[in-house]
């Protein structure tokens, strides 16, 4: 009974944090495969920086533990980066010109090495204040708008540094898309929090007066 209640109460949410790692590493590669416009926007947006660390910080925020959820989040995103790269370079890129790109020979191993030991090094700390998210009212709202103002300014600087006529409107849509709904959940996570301490200081209850 203590052996199934410890599989259920650890080994099964660990085991779930990484398979969700795995998933994450094959949406954007397979999504980009098709040929419409939804898909195409779910393979950018799955294949960027802040989709990851958002995936990073809510494992973190998921934990108790602050120990347990910078090792989870930075092994999962470790998981994810693996399955990544061996998805493109099982079924590599082949664009209309004919030239097989992410496949073997091109650096794809060396790209795969960097961004495995990047994602496992740094996705410790995402985890970390994922977990300090959870600290209530205006104590978590630093850590709390983390993601949000990561998606904000990648997109920015993905607005005016990559989109331009050769990549269409799909990517120039996604990243105008994810930078207003970035600013959006920025307003409401801080209204949010405001109204609730607002709420609170005006239903707090004064301390009892001392008898003399």
């Amino acid at each position: 009974m203590k052996i199934a209640h410890f599989t259920r109460s650890r080994i099964a949410p660990i085991a779930a944090i990484l398979g969700a790692g795995a998933l994450l590493g094959t949406v954007g590669p397979f999504a980009s495969k098709f040929d419409n416009l939804a898909c195409q926007a779910v393979g950018v947006i799955f294949s960027v920086g802040w989709s990851w660390a958002c995936f990073a910080f809510l494992v973190g925020y998921s934990r108790r533990s602050r120990i347990e959820a910078s090792l989870l989040a930075s092994s999962a995103l470790a998981v994810g980066v693996a399955v990544y790269y061996i998805f493109k370079f099982l079924s590599p890129d082949v664009p209309a010109g004919g030239h097989v790109i992410s496949g073997a020979g091109d650096g794809l191993s060396s790209r795969a090495l960097f961004w495995g030991v990047a994602a496992f090094v740094f996705g410790a700390p995402i985890g970390l204040l994922g977990s300090m998210a959870r600290t209530p009212g205006i104590g978590g709202l630093g850590f709390r708008l983390l993601v949000p103002l990561i998606a904000f300014f990648e997109a920015s600087l993905r607005l005016t540094a990559e989109v331009d006529d050769s990549q269409g409107r799909v990517v120039e849509m996604v990243w105008a898309s994810v930078r207003a709904l970035s600013a959006v959940a920025v307003v409401l996570l801080v209204g949010h929090t405001v109204w609730n301490w607002w709420h609170g200081r005006g239903t707090r209850q004064p301390a009892p007066a001392k008898r003399l």
